[in-house]
């Protein structure tokens, strides 16, 4: 009786255990001018994080005009109304905390990371931002940004071995009106073209406060900031309401086969679909499936071709989350001597036996385990990209729950093998994907069968 009664006890405690809610507490409250702020504290050390979303992105923009939401991310750092150009980052040094920001096709993010007395100076500094951009913007600034901007593409796309990939496959994934269909970064002739006239007007109707998000972590005092954040964005005027975005559909209904050539070593091979956005059904699935293909050298695909038979140099597959429509992406550079074709044949080889046959539990769990540890690793950090004051703006951004952590992790929990078998054969198609092939220079016979040659 007493050993039944210890293992019940037992049984209950781990079950406790396996129940527990991973939470973030956090205080919202919303400015007249439609401001959202989150605080969350965290007294761990005496640090804070100030991080703000603008909700637009490169998906925004209009097809012609291209790279604007790419182009504030420079011109935000340039000055304001009442910081001159280069004190942004001065001051901030001084104080012993960085700052930097980002963006992609949803969202633009800022944020500075210091110490806990630096926080009335980063609030300072984002309302300026927000509020007296335009008072200290010229068309000099802004055409010295374009130009950053414009060898910015050159160096991070033109003239990188691959680099115009990405641009090719989002071009023929989705159609010429399609949000994505463009790169964050933008066109070189949308670039010139834009006048100073536009670049003001997307900033007056996008950078506003009722189209932002402001998520201060770390070692606060919440009624002390909320009272600091009213000081300096009460009165940074409201900008026009945002429509939601209704994009047209993005399916694929045959399988397109293309080749360029490049300045490269080795021919490299992009297989990638179509799948669901960013916390849809089937999202998690297919990041678990991504691990269990190419998450390391015991994974499938990374195995056979890198260590079995030795005819990849690299490999690799994941899930491209985004807000309104995701990508998956296949990833294989061959070894000298070898074709795409060889790659593409051990690849569709592997695709075939997970949609006949659901991976094994301990691939499966291998892959949540990983995930777990690392979602874990990253609530310890307040601050930077990925962490908690970043995750917070996240969740709130494409779920309306800033607190989402606890439901984010159970996606991938709750997962079994016929799960990922499910979602292998729902999205992962032979007539509805882009097979990319680049090849170098004068070597097309390394392309895949029936490419056809495209000019980046």
């Amino acid at each position: 009786m007493r050993r039944l009664l210890c293992f019940l006890l037992f049984a209950i405690s781990i079950s406790a255990a396996q129940e527990l809610r991973i939470s973030v507490p956090y205080t919202r409250f919303v400015l007249p001018n439609g401001l959202n702020v989150i605080l969350h504290e965290d007294h761990l050390i005496p640090a804070v994080s100030v991080n703000i979303w603008y909700h637009v992105g490169s998906g925004r923009e209009k097809p012609g005009r291209t790279g604007f939401a790419h182009l504030f991310e420079h011109i935000m750092f340039e000055g304001s109304g009442n910081v001159p150009e280069g004190k942004f980052d001065e001051w901030l040094e001084a104080a012993g905390a960085d700052n930097n920001g980002s963006t992609n096709s949803d969202r633009t993010n800022y944020f500075e990371d210091g110490p806990s007395n630096a926080l009335d100076l980063a609030l300072f500094l984002e309302s300026d931002r927000m509020a007296n951009l335009l008072s200290a913007m010229s068309p000099s600034k802004v055409d010295g940004q374009r130009d950053v901007v414009k060898n910015e593409r050159r160096q991070s796309y033109e003239n990188r071995p691959y680099g115009m990939s990405s641009i090719v496959l989002s071009e023929n994934l989705y159609p010429a009106d399609h949000p994505y269909h463009w790169p964050t970064i933008g066109y070189m002739q949308d670039l010139s073209a834009a006048s100073y006239e536009d670049v003001v007007e997307f900033f007056k109707n996008y950078y506003t406060p009722n189209n932002a998000s402001l998520v201060i972590a770390g070692d606060i005092d919440p009624a002390g900031t909320k009272a600091l954040v009213e000081k300096w964005f009460r009165d940074v005027p409201a900008g026009p309401p945002m429509q939601p975005l209704a994009p047209p559909p993005a399916v694929l209904t045959e399988e397109k086969r293309l080749m360029f050539e490049d300045r490269v070593q080795l021919p490299r091979l992009y297989i990638v679909w179509h799948s669901p956005a960013m916390f849809a059904p089937g999202d998690a699935e297919l990041d678990v499936l991504a691990d269990v293909l190419a998450g390391g050298k015991n994974s499938r695909i990374y195995k056979r071709l890198v260590y079995e038979l030795q005819i990849a140099q690299d490999v690799s597959a994941f899930q491209s989350s985004e807000a309104l429509s995701s990508t998956f992406w296949i990833v294989a550079t061959a070894r000298a001597g070898h074709t795409l074709a060889e790659l593409e044949r051990i690849i569709q080889e592997e695709l075939d036996k997970i949609t006949a046959e659901a991976p094994s539990l301990k691939e499966v769990q291998r892959a949540v385990n990983q995930f777990e540890a690392g979602f874990l690793d990253r609530l310890e950090r307040v601050g930077s990209f990925g962490g908690k004051a970043d995750r917070l703006n996240s969740y709130f951004f494409h779920t309306g729950n800033p607190d989402y952590f606890h439901e984010d992790l159970s996606r991938y929990k709750a997962l079994d093998p016929n799960d990922i078998r499910a979602v292998a054969q729902t999205y992962l198609k032979r007539n509805a994907r882009v097979v990319l092939s680049i090849v170098p220079q004068g070597k097309k016979d390394l392309a895949t069968p029936g490419s056809k040659e495209v000019k980046p």
